[in-house]
């Protein structure tokens, strides 16, 4: 431990090599693999079963960017991935001596690339093929000092057959969580309540491995209101960006709201990168929403006592009123994230987040900084 209260980042992220999944994938999945490459323009892009995605073309530089101008990252064609790419994203040992300038103990690691691909892929057997390479790759790259580097495990939802095969098998390799899309694109667009999801729920809740959602990239419109960045433009390029976290704030509430929590009271949930002030408010709104029709609600409580029992909240750094929301709220309910090395993060985190606790008293300071997420997560200190 580097300073007197431990310190975990919740939602870290790697910068997959661009050969991983031509590594790992079973042989009969190679030729699909996801890959890097230059099409006939000359343009670089990530070809997800030979199809490009058009919201990266040219820019796959600005999926990592941390501490580089983000207005020339952003220009298509000035930079590669790997220019993008600090070592720390890629290289373990790397990571641990930029999490030591940072004063983290721990990292839960979440994919970078993985982000992109659910949603373009309708091929269950596929997209199984695509999550199990990942998995792998990011047991052998947390390997390197599994007590600080904490593999999180991507599962797919389209075949839940597949989706428990691959929990089990990554919850054997050492994963601790499992990182789900909360875009319907991403699950053949199945609600949450889905039966055929609910060995998937079953499975999480018996493993004890707690399920995150994490904004995603896709081509497809998040909603009427949303066009892709191609389509918008500049005009609707800050709406595009600032909407990831809709998906997130949207998956959290469907699985409460469609009774997931109260059919399956141990299943944990993160919510992760849609910021942390918000959720006051919207348990506020839920449960008052909730006296109003609850004779038509498959709910027996209110829907804030399924977020208290089950659930925590990733704070951003630079959010302003965390500090607020937290005494509000109650300590034991939130964790943070660094969301390193991608464009929108920054160096020197933790102090950032540090001075936004420090009205809090220093027991609830240790909370969210690293207790919930070590307990959350049952990791050793």
């Amino acid at each position: 431990m580097h300073n007197e209260m431990l310190t975990v980042d919740a939602d870290g992220h790697i910068l997959e090599p661009r050969n991983t999944w031509l590594d790992y994938i079973t042989p009969t999945y190679r030729e699909r693999a996801i890959r890097i490459a230059r099409d006939e323009r000359g343009d670089e892009v990530l070809l997800i079963d030979g199809r490009p995605l058009e919201m990266l073309r040219n820019r796959l530089a600005s999926l990592g960017g941390i501490d580089m101008d983000p207005v020339a990252v952003i220009t298509p064609g000035r930079f590669s991935y790997e220019e993008g790419c600090p070592p720390g994203g890629y290289d373990p040992a790397a990571r641990l001596r930029v999490m030591d300038a940072e004063r983290i103990d721990i990292a839960l690691l979440y994919p970078t690339i993985g982000i992109c691909w659910e949603g373009h892929v309708q091929d269950p057997a596929l997209a199984h093929a695509y999550t199990e390479a990942y998995n792998r790759w990011l047991v052998d790259f947390c390997s390197h000092d599994p007590r600080r580097l904490v593999p999180i495990a991507h599962i797919n939802l389209l075949d839940s057959t597949l989706a428990v095969r691959e929990m089990r098998r990554a919850h054997a390799a050492g994963c601790r969580g499992i990182y789900l899309s909360p875009d319907l694109f991403a699950r053949g667009h199945k609600r949450f309540n889905d039966p055929s999801l609910d060995v998937v729920w079953a499975c999480a809740q018996e493993l004890e491995l707690p399920v995150a959602f994490h904004v995603v990239v896709r081509d497809q419109p998040t909603t009427s209101y949303i066009d892709s960045y191609q389509a918008g433009g500049r005009a609707f390029g800050l709406l595009n960006f600032a909407f990831l976290a809709i998906d997130v704030m949207a998956g959290f509430t469907e699985l409460l709201s469609c009774g997931v929590l109260e059919r399956y009271p141990r299943l944990r949930v993160a919510i992760l990168e849609a910021g942390a002030n918000w959720i006051s408010a919207w348990l506020d709104r839920l449960d008052h929403k909730y006296e109003v029709i609850r004779a038509v609600t498959c709910l027996s409580v209110p829907p804030s006592e399924y977020f208290r029992r089950q659930c925590v909240v990733s704070a951003d750094p630079d959010e302003s009123l965390t500090a607020a929301v937290v005494a509000h709220v109650g300590a034991e309910y939130f964790v943070w994230a660094s969301d390193y090395p991608h464009i929108d993060a920054s160096m020197g985190v933790v102090s950032t987040i540090r001075r936004h606790l420090a009205v809090l008293p220093l027991a609830d300071q240790a909370r969210v900084l690293g207790g919930n997420a070590l307990r959350f997560y049952g990791l050793s200190q």
